[in-house]
């Protein structure tokens, strides 16, 4: 358990130096893989693929989680959007750009692999504009479905 509370810390840590918004345990989606580090990376991208979203980059950021005291190099943030709104959004909404595109931290743990990423409908406390709250709703509800399909549910 303490692990895993240092592998957490170590997440949040991470996805605040990518840019994501300060979140807390209840504000993550998460998901365990029960497949090794390799192939869940691979069917995370797929799932992303799938779900009509493009791969913006994949972060490598183990050099960063060495000098935590980690000792896996398999660390990663893939980032991804839809382009169209990867566009206007943040046009139209310029607050917004902290938050776009969209993030998932992957790590393996043993021979299992998690997933973690903010819950995107957690946005709408801090922009109440009714057109983003659909937006981000149906984010939430994409990463669901991106971490089922990882999971191969």
């Amino acid at each position: 358990m303490m692990r895993v509370r240092r592998l957490l810390m170590g997440i949040v840590f991470t996805a605040l130096a990518a840019g994501a918004a300060p979140t807390f345990a209840d504000e993550l989606i998460m998901a365990r893989v029960p497949t090794a580090f390799p192939e869940a990376m691979n069917a995370l991208q797929e799932a992303i693929r799938e779900q009509g979203y493009k791969l913006a980059r994949v972060q490598r950021i183990d050099v960063g989680m060495s000098k935590l005291g980690y000792e896996t190099a398999q660390y990663r943030v893939v980032f991804f959007g839809k382009p169209e709104q990867m566009e206007r959004l943040p046009k139209r909404y310029p607050e917004l750009i902290p938050f776009m595109p969209l993030k998932v931290t992957i790590f393996a743990e043993l021979d299992e692999t998690l997933l973690v990423t903010m819950n995107p409908a957690t946005l709408a406390t801090f922009f109440p504009d009714p057109a983003l709250t659909d937006t981000f709703k149906a984010w939430e509800e994409d990463v669901y479905q991106i971490f089922a399909r990882t999971r191969g549910d």
